[in-house]
């Protein structure tokens, strides 16, 4: 059974940083992606940034809201995912989640291509959401 457990959220002055983590289980650290995805009260939900491997190839995706500002990362031996947020603004405000999706196609130039690396219904598996909260 796959499953993702999300932390790391907290309340922060603007310009602080926070780092979000993402433990998976249940599966193996190969042919897949996972994502964080974000949700402020009463907007969709938002991908901002993906770390996928694909046959050993890491890629990534960065939502241009957050490029330059957040910085994912994956740890294998430790099945964790890292979203490292700095310069955090108000606007960042919201409940993050992690995903993921499995799958030979999965991180592969075309699933990039497609724009599948930000999209939530391109994930299957979900974990609870935890709340970045940023203060001006």
């Amino acid at each position: 059974e796959v499953q993702l457990q999300a932390s790391g959220g907290g309340s922060v002055q603007s310009g602080g940083s926070l780092r979000l983590s993402c433990v998976a289980s249940g599966f193996a650290f190969d042919n897949y992606a996972i994502g964080w995805f974000r949700q402020a009260p009463g907007k969709e939900r938002q991908g901002i940034s993906a770390i996928s491997m694909n046959n050993r190839e890491y890629m990534s995706y960065y939502a241009e809201s957050v490029k330059d500002r957040f910085t994912i990362s994956s740890d294998s031996a430790k099945n964790t995912v890292y979203l490292q947020m700095d310069r955090l603004r108000p606007e960042d405000t919201a409940v993050y989640y992690c995903a993921a999706v499995l799958g030979p196609d999965v991180g592969t130039n075309n699933w990039y291509s497609y724009g599948q690396a930000g999209l939530p219904n391109a994930y299957h598996y979900w974990g609870q959401g935890t709340q970045v909260t940023v203060s001006s």
